[in-house]
């Protein structure tokens, strides 16, 4: 298990609970927009257009704030040895420099989001939006899964 489990738990709790709210923000913009003439129509019908639209400027706008918010809380709970009452104790200084940014841009902003995340949420908003957080949830998972495995491989095939 990682540091802090339970605090990481509330993190992600509070980060899904932001998305609950995110995601019919996002669709009702992209309605919006569309309906102004904003927003291209593409092709495959106007249902797959929209869902394309909403997972395309919420993973290019809201997303990497919520993916750097987890980067800086798991951080931070890593330094301060999962413990809250050890987390005042630790300075943002720190926080900062401990965090691998030419992984967080190069793969977790210009990789997952375009190869993983867009796609993945289009299928998403085609959904019923009383499915959407739970597939989210669900994708989450998968990802998590995926790039626990590949920096499992990777440890292992340099040794």
């Amino acid at each position: 298990l990682p540091t802090g489990p339970l605090w990481r738990a509330a993190v992600w709790g509070l980060l899904g609970a932001a998305l609950a709210l995110v995601f019919p923000v996002f669709s009702g913009g992209i309605a919006a927009a569309t309906a102004a003439g904003l927003l291209p129509s593409l092709p495959g019908g106007e249902r797959l257009s929209t869902a394309f639209w909403v997972s395309t400027v919420m993973n290019l706008t809201w997303a990497p704030t919520l993916m750097l918010y987890h980067r800086l809380t798991d951080t931070w709970l890593d330094l301060a040895g999962g413990k809250l009452s050890r987390v005042g104790a630790v300075p943002v200084a720190d926080v900062s420099a401990a965090v691998d940014w030419k992984g967080f841009l190069g793969f977790v902003i210009l990789k997952t989001i375009p190869l993983f995340w867009i796609p993945a949420h289009t299928v998403t908003f085609l959904l019923p939006p009383e499915l959407r957080i739970l597939c989210a949830a669900f994708l989450s998972l998968a990802l998590g899964g995926i790039l626990a495995f590949s920096r499992r491989r990777g440890a292992t095939a340099a040794e």
